[in-house]
Formats: C-alpha cells, sequence, structure tokens
C-alpha cells in the first residue's frame, strides 16, 4: 500500500513537468512560426512536436505561416508529409486560400501538389486570389484556373471571383477572369453585378474593362 502511495505522489510531478514542457513548447512553436524561425521549428519536430497543433486561436501553423509571411516554416512545413494541408480555420479558410490571398505562387502550386481543394464550397481560392491587389495576383489566379478553379464560383452570398477582383483585386485578374469565361452579367444575392462592384469601389479601369467586354459580347445588327 505504501509503495502506492509512494508512486502515485512521485506521478504528480512527473505530470506537472510534462505539462509545463508541453505548454513551453507549444509557445515557442508559435512564436517560431510567426517570427520565420525554421530552425526552432525544424527542433521541435525532431522533438516529437505535432506540427498540425493549433493555436490558442485554432489556426494551423501552415495557414499562419502563410499569413504572417514566413516563407522559410512555409517551406520546411510543406515539405512534412505529415502536415495537414486542407487545415481549415475557424472561418473555414485554408492554407491555399491564405496562399493565394498573398500572392504566394510557390506555395499555391506545392499546395496543389499535395492534394489542397482548389473548388471547396462556398469562398474558394479563386476568391482570394482575386481579392489581392498586388500584379502577384495574376500568376497564382491563371495557376488556379489551370486546375480546373470554377471561374463563377459562387460564395455564400453569391459573389463570384470576377466581382471581388472587380471591387477589390488588380485589373489584370479583372482581364484575365473575362478572357477565361467569367460571366460579367451575374448578379450577387444583393443584385450587385462586376460592373456595380467596380463603380462603387471607384475603379475606373476595371469598371471600364468590363463594360468593353460586355459591349463586345453584345450582336451586332444593322439598324
Amino acid at each position: 500500500m505504501k509503495k502506492i502511495q509512494v508512486f502515485k505522489w512521485l506521478c504528480v510531478p512527473l505530470l506537472l513537468i510534462s505539462s509545463t514542457l508541453w505548454a513551453d513548447s507549444f509557445s515557442d512553436f508559435f512564436s517560431a512560426v510567426k517570427r520565420d524561425d525554421v530552425g526552432a521549428v525544424r527542433q521541435l519536430a525532431q522533438r516529437g512536436f505535432d506540427l498540425n497543433t493549433r493555436s490558442e486561436e485554432g489556426e494551423h501553423a501552415l495557414f499562419m505561416a502563410l499569413r504572417e509571411n514566413a516563407p522559410e516554416v512555409t517551406a520546411f512545413l510543406l515539405g512534412q508529409a505529415k502536415v495537414q494541408v486542407e487545415s481549415r480555420s475557424p472561418k473555414d479558410e485554408s492554407p491555399l486560400m491564405m496562399a493565394a490571398l498573398k500572392g504566394k505562387l510557390e506555395a499555391a502550386r506545392r499546395l496543389i501538389a499535395r492534394n489542397a481543394e482548389v473548388n471547396k464550397p462556398g469562398w474558394t481560392p479563386l476568391h482570394y486570389a482575386a481579392t489581392n491587389a498586388d500584379e502577384t495576383s495574376l500568376p497564382v489566379a491563371r495557376l488556379l484556373l489551370e486546375h480546373h478553379a470554377y471561374i463563377d464560383a459562387e460564395s455564400p452570398n453569391g459573389t463570384t471571383p470576377l466581382m471581388m477582383a472587380a471591387h477589390y483585386g488588380h485589373p489584370a485578374v479583372v482581364k484575365l477572369l473575362l478572357e477565361e469565361g467569367a460571366d460579367p452579367l451575374l448578379k450577387n444575392q444583393q443584385g450587385l453585378t462586376a460592373i456595380d462592384f467596380a463603380n462603387r469601389a471607384q475603379r475606373a479601369e476595371s469598371a471600364n474593362l468590363i463594360a468593353a467586354f460586355v459591349r463586345a459580347k453584345q450582336p451586332k445588327g444593322r439598324w
């Protein structure tokens, strides 16, 4: 009986030490991800830390690395077979969506190679690529289309990638989407078309591109 009691008393401090070490590793891991310290992340992985552990906010490290512009950690995580590339954030955002938003072409290419979902329901990676106003959005949008991204995908409120590009994105992406077959006459749940999005945001170049495309598609009759 005394031996059992002694064993129990020994287990308590061991559990406390183990819990403290895990908490320290947890904190160290996400701190290293944010500052792009790939050496620290690699060491934690070698010590057995689960790279799929989620942050206190419920975010996966790969998603966080892409959002925080941590290229070294991103590349390391993408190279680990056990890392889950389809892990979703609490807002149902995937790593591929974040790569698309940030214009990370190589990361997007590697995610797709690992079977990341290009056509997820709801908001899609193409919506996010179209939202990026930087010129890096064009090659990412093209990559997604090459991998069969649905060009007129509708968000939960009926918004299409063309609408997002018209309001937020780069005019070159507006042009690409139109040339690849996006429908400029679709309306979202508020009854707004892509040109309405462009006009509301006072994005004259995108509005003119859409208007010219619509005019070009109209039948040319003789009056």
